[in-house]
């Protein structure tokens, strides 16, 4: 515990760091590509590669980083972000804006991207004590929310004070640029000085890995189906999809949804907390199953709400038990792989998610451009989801985490 009390405080700032950089980046990413005089479609384009590019870098990296290091994984990473934030910032030129979206790490939707949550996550799971795992895990994802929050806000107060100095538009987002790539380069030295407590030891030569996988191929290939799922489901309703569904429901206005939306993320950062204290007496997958479940009836009533402030309640009821799956389903899967297959099983799920959650925004579309029918997009969300909790718990109801085992 002493190295994880030395390497705990690091892996939390940098994942700080990071979000906060993410935050920043996503509210002025589009504004700079249009004023560098990209057209809409390319624009598109762009971001679409930046996506692609993110998840196969995310996808090779974090399955080769139990091989070559976990250290060595999270310094390229944070490389790559150099990369990226630096390109974008010194050319305008479309074909280098469209190289350096594929290759470097940037991230257009203030999400995680890269190799980063993978490999914190395994080596967090690695340095503290099984009955402790669940609990960082939480407080990870909590720090998370609150720096992008942060990361956002100043960016949009940063630009705003430049534009009024006389900044141009595009001095002012590629200010924020150079210092996104800055962060990557702070980044990359703070992993230099984790220590190699979070290494896995070499792996016998004999041992026939799949991405990553050896023993668990088989648990983690069908947990990573479960959640693209799931994540299928929540593309439906994503925080753009559902304020567009509230201003086309009842006629909401911006300062009503930024009001409605800063409650609903509030909400699902402390829901990660509460899942600590649940998950330590009903385990794991029951606090995943059991709160999830509710929360996605709260979702499927939002649309039969015969008012704005009832449809709103529903959407808060929601987000009180949302999030409460996040810690522990990253928990869970850090429990049941072997420790050299963490960073490989983290990395395939969340490809699996993030590959779900592109698929659904389109097809929410057509919903939302039917009046009769777009109040389909939560009930088509909520089923969805509701039919994964039951298969996730059908299937791994009996497979149990070491430290609920032991207890």
């Amino acid at each position: 515990m002493a190295t994880a009390h030395r390497d705990l405080p690091t892996l939390f700032l940098t994942r700080c760091l990071r979000l906060f950089a993410y935050g920043g980046l996503s509210v002025i990413l589009v504004l700079y590509l249009a004023s560098a005089g990209l057209s809409d479609q390319r624009i598109g384009v762009l971001l679409t590669l930046t996506l692609i590019g993110d998840t196969l870098i995310s996808l090779y990296l974090t399955t080769a980083a139990d091989r070559i290091g976990r250290r060595r994984t999270l310094i390229i990473g944070a490389l790559l972000m150099v990369l990226g934030g630096a390109a974008f910032a010194l050319t305008r030129s479309p074909v280098v804006l469209l190289l350096a979206a594929t290759i470097g790490v940037i991230s257009p939707s203030g999400n995680e991207v890269g190799p980063f949550l993978a490999v914190e996550q395994a080596a967090l799971a690695h340095v503290v004590p099984d009955d402790r795992r669940t609990h960082v895990f939480a407080w990870y994802n909590l720090a998370g929310y609150f720096a992008t929050a942060i990361g956002s806000l100043l960016c949009g107060t940063i630009v705003s004070a430049l534009q009024r100095r006389d900044v141009s538009a595009a001095g002012s987002y590629r200010a924020i640029l150079f210092a996104y790539a800055a962060i990557g380069a702070l980044l990359a030295i703070l992993f230099v000085t984790v220590s190699r407590a979070v290494e896995i030891g070499p792996r016998p030569k004999t041992l026939k890995t799949l991405f990553g996988l050896h023993q668990s191929k088989r648990i983690v290939l069908f947990l990573s189906g479960l959640f693209s799922i799931d994540a299928f489901a929540g593309g439906f309703v994503t925080q753009t999809l559902a304020a567009y569904w509230f201003h086309l429901r009842f006629g909401s206005d911006p300062a009503t949804l930024g009001r409605i939306f800063f409650a609903t993320n509030l909400l699902a950062g402390a829901s990660s907390l509460a899942a600590v204290a649940i998950a330590r007496r009903i385990g794991l997958i029951n606090t995943m199953v059991f709160t999830h479940i509710p929360s996605n009836v709260f979702l499927v009533l939002v649309p039969f709400m015969p008012t704005q402030t009832l449809a709103i309640a529903m959407l808060l009821l929601r987000s009180c038990l949302s999030q409460m799956d996040v810690p522990t389903r990253q928990s869970y899967v850090a429990a049941v792989v072997a420790p050299d297959e963490r960073s490989a099983a983290a990395g395939i799920s969340g490809v699996a998610r993030t590959t779900g959650a592109a698929i659904s925004p389109a097809l929410a579309g057509k919903l939302l451009a039917n009046a009769s029918l777009m109040g389909g997009i939560f009930v088509i969300a909520g089923s969805l989801k509701i039919v994964y909790d039951l298969m996730l718990y059908v299937s791994f109801r009996h497979v149990r985490p070491p430290e609920e085992v032991r207890s």
